[in-house]
């Protein structure tokens, strides 16, 4: 059964997660981590969203 979709209120943070499979580490090295994050940054700047932590 498909995920119910997630309440979405304008102007309010939302709390986003990020892990693997049955909780398994998504960063092998640091490399992995510096690509993620380039990513994040990315996607903010080209949808206007601020990170704040």
């Amino acid at each position: 059964m498909a995920r119910l979709n997630r309440y979405f209120v304008v102007n309010q943070p939302q709390h986003v997660i990020q892990r693997g499979n049955n909780r398994a580490p998504i960063f092998a090295d640091a490399q992995d981590y510096q690509f993620y994050k380039e990513c994040l940054f990315d996607a903010c700047k080209q949808h206007s969203l601020a990170i704040h932590a």
